[in-house]
């Protein structure tokens, strides 16, 4: 491959900002090896990877919140390519939400792993999708969104069966699959669009979040002998109809990313190793009609053998659904 000076000069400004910063945005080098074509990255694309290096070497302060008057304008248009595009390995397409489907939004870090657990259940999952949510800029890319400008989290969408997979079965995974204690950021990816967040879409789902975060929290300081404070965002899904949705996709190259030929197996996620505890213990409704309607549907068996471990291994799983007989 023919190296250009201007190649030449990014390399060498990459160096320096390695040398000078931790990597907030580690994955925004990728792009160009995997999205460009083979005559190499465009002049916007390159624009966009100097001006992450020079946010590297010292940009906004990412480990506080962007104010809606300062986030970036954005934009009117939807992400390009993502109408009628269908999950690379489920197969149905992303955007829709067939009858009697609902959908859950969390953020646990980097999106690529994050997605690919939650795709991987056995039964009921129908799509998960990337994207940029619990911001306010309208219709980000990922560039604008690894700023820190634009105030989003790296998200992950869930359309599902909830006959066939339980809310409190997404949420387990959720809460497991990642350190919900480290704040504004995961593993080495720091900054605001790496923060921890369930986002809900009726009172349900908030009760359930909220109680099974109470509960975890529990768990994890027992488990550590440590105080052990969650600071996952919890928060509406209308709360964000103001500034354009709660919700937006990310670039197609994104989506199952972890599925696709050529992905470097990366995952910054930080479970801990401790499981959730039992859904009776801290269910929070009384009513026994809620209390069985969102009973979990994957059993003991499951979790024994497939929980998230320490160190992120969802990266080296294969893509494909985990059998039901497994």
């Amino acid at each position: 491959m023919k190296t250009s000076a201007p190649d030449v000069i990014f390399c060498l400004m990459f160096a320096v900002a390695a040398s000078l910063s931790s990597f907030t945005c580690c994955r925004a080098f990728v792009r160009p090896v995997l999205a460009s074509s083979s005559s190499g990255p465009t002049t916007s694309t390159k624009r966009n990877m100097i001006a992450n290096i020079l946010d590297l070497l010292g940009g906004p302060d990412k480990s506080e919140m962007v104010s809606p008057d300062e986030a970036l304008p954005g934009r009117s248009q939807k992400m390009a390519n993502i109408e009628g595009l269908r999950h690379y390995v489920l197969g149905n397409k992303l955007e829709e939400v067939p009858p009697n489907h609902e959908v859950a939004v969390f953020a646990n870090g980097c999106f690529w792993g994050s997605e690919k657990g939650i795709w991987r259940l056995p039964k009921g999952i129908h799509s998960t999708a990337v994207g940029y949510c619990a911001g306010f800029t309208p219709n980000p890319t990922y560039e604008e969104a690894c700023s820190g400008l634009t105030g989003h989290t790296e998200g992950v969408r869930v359309v599902y069966d909830p006959s066939q997979v339980s809310f409190v079965d997404i949420l387990r995974w959720f809460w497991e699959a990642h350190d919900p204690t480290s704040g504004m950021g995961q593993g080495n990816d720091r900054g605001t669009q790496y923060r921890s967040g369930f986002y809900y879409y009726n009172d349900e789902q908030k009760a359930l979040i909220e109680a099974s975060k109470a509960a975890y929290e529990k768990r994890l300081e027992e488990a550590t002998g440590t105080k052990r404070k969650i600071t996952t965002e919890v928060a509406a899904a209308s709360d964000y109809d103001k500034y354009g949705g709660l919700w937006y996709f990310a670039e197609p190259y994104h989506q199952q990313y972890l599925a696709k030929p050529g992905a470097r197996p990366y995952c910054s996620a930080q479970p801990q190793g401790v499981a959730v505890p039992d859904y009776d213990e801290w269910c929070p409704f009384e009513d026994e009609a809620l209390k069985e309607k969102h009973r979990p549907t994957l059993p003991a068996s499951f979790w024994s053998k497939y929980a998230p471990k320490r160190g992120c291994s969802v990266v080296t799983e294969p893509n494909e659904p985990i059998s039901e007989s497994s």
